[in-house]
């Protein structure tokens, strides 16, 4: 079975973290979502790219869902979400999933 690139996991995690939160109303559920992705994420970034890149780029997604709550008040909710998880994509494309 071929792997899941690690850049799908992360912006899967952001916005399905968002969209479970929205669609149950159960913020809690949305981060069980978003932290099993970072989690999976960061597993697949340490293998491929190594510890310190690992750490950058899980402090880059905690960055992302962090910063889509204020740039959500300019843009909109779901245009913020999708922009964060396209650039953690690019990001995790870029450090981790391209050598692989």
């Amino acid at each position: 079975m071929a792997k899941v690139p690690a850049a799908v996991v992360a912006a899967g995690g952001l916005v399905g973290g968002y969209g479970v939160a929205r669609w149950t109303r159960k913020r809690q559920l949305g981060g069980v979502v978003l932290a099993a992705a970072g989690v999976a994420a960061a597993r697949q970034w340490k293998q491929e790219a190594g510890g310190v890149a690992a750490g950058v780029l899980t402090a880059g997604y905690v960055a992302a869902f962090a910063g889509s709550h204020p740039l959500a008040k300019k843009v909109g909710a779901w245009p913020a979400v999708f922009g964060v998880a396209g650039a953690m994509a690019l990001a995790s494309w870029a450090v981790a999933d391209r050598r692989a």
